[in-house]
């Protein structure tokens, strides 16, 4: 068991590349919804500056991309909100256990995104456009969704495999 634990170590730049990935499409959706924003309050000030009618909904479409993606970012770093009130009062092994199962159940999450989410997006999502731009189906309005459930499950299945070792290294010390 400990032996194929640790040829899933060897695949750690898999983890990096998909990380940087992730990282790059949230920069470049900040960037540009902030152009974005950034043309239409001048367009509704300067008069030779257009506003049109399609800025609001492609900001709204880019924050939901950086919103779920950020917070699939957040489970490789290890930096979401989580409850340490109880911590003092439990056994080390009790809260490596702990924390396995929490990364499971968001592991089961990512897997719920990624498969409901694909389900809506070409479902409900394909059926209906975007009122400011008809040509444009609404399924990237869906598609975050399903992407982020994508990243989840890959940082999270490198944070049981992080927990998984760290566990059996404190026991084999034991």
């Amino acid at each position: 068991m400990k032996g194929f634990l640790t040829s899933l170590g060897k695949i750690r730049p898999v983890y990096d590349v998909v990380y940087k990935i992730v990282l790059f499409i949230c920069k470049i959706f900040l960037i540009g919804d902030i152009l974005i924003t950034s043309m239409a309050v001048l367009g509704r000030f300067v008069p030779f500056i257009p506003d049109p009618s399609w800025t609001e909904e492609v900001v709204l479409t880019l924050m939901t991309y950086m919103a779920v993606l950020s917070a699939a970012l957040a489970i490789r770093k290890g930096s979401h909100i989580r409850m340490t009130s109880f911590d003092k009062y439990l056994s080390k092994k009790m809260l490596d256990i702990l924390d396995l199962v929490a990364d499971i159940a968001v592991l089961a999450l990512g897997v719920i995104m990624l498969v409901v989410g694909w389900k809506y997006a070409r479902t409900i999502g394909a059926r209906g456009f975007y009122i400011s731009m008809p040509a444009l189906s609404k399924f990237w309005m869906y598609f975050p969704v399903p992407l982020a459930g994508f990243a989840m499950i890959i940082f999270e299945l490198e944070a049981i495999y992080i927990q998984v070792m760290k566990m059996l290294t404190k026991e084999g010390r034991s």
